[in-house]
């Protein structure tokens, strides 16, 4: 059985964007490869290391990102009752303030901008949840109780 990768349409659309970025990095990294090996003996010739070194990296990644949208399963946005897979929540903090967070498939996470895998602990703890349900968040060191205000 083949792993799906949840990602939503932006998602997609940022690795495609990445490939693009990663096949233009490609030929200058062939292009230094080549001006390299002309430097002579490629044993002791640290720019022909590094640029091969360069190479696999790009390649490596390129190989994932094909692997990924290969094996996609989008992210569609729909209006819920309860937290799911692409639901935008807010919530409430103990203290009054609001934050809101996007529940996304793990490839997509990124909590610098509130982009919550639905793997993880936080991510677990929201999906299901309805507008008004408690929600125990476990932080190092606290517990801290939200309120779901809004489900988008």
């Amino acid at each position: 059985m083949k792993k799906l990768f949840h990602l939503t349409q932006s998602g997609i659309e940022e690795l495609k964007a990445e490939k693009e970025d990663l096949l233009k990095k490609r030929v200058e990294t062939a292009e230094a490869i080549k001006v390299a090996r002309e430097l002579g003996d490629l044993s002791e010739n640290a720019e022909y290391q590094s640029a091969r070194q360069e190479q696999e990296r790009t390649d490596g990644r390129l190989e994932e990102i094909d692997h990924i949208l290969a094996n996609v399963d989008v992210i569609k946005a729909k209006k819920s009752k309860q937290v799911v897979l692409g639901s935008t929540v807010s919530l409430r903090h103990p203290e009054g303030k609001n934050v809101t967070v996007q529940i996304v498939g793990t490839i997509e996470a990124d909590p610098a901008v509130q982009k919550i895998s639905d793997e993880s602990p936080i991510g677990k703890a929201l999906l299901g949840k309805k507008e008004g349900d408690e929600v125990e968040i476990v932080k190092p060191g606290e517990t801290v109780s939200y309120v779901v205000v809004s489900i988008d």
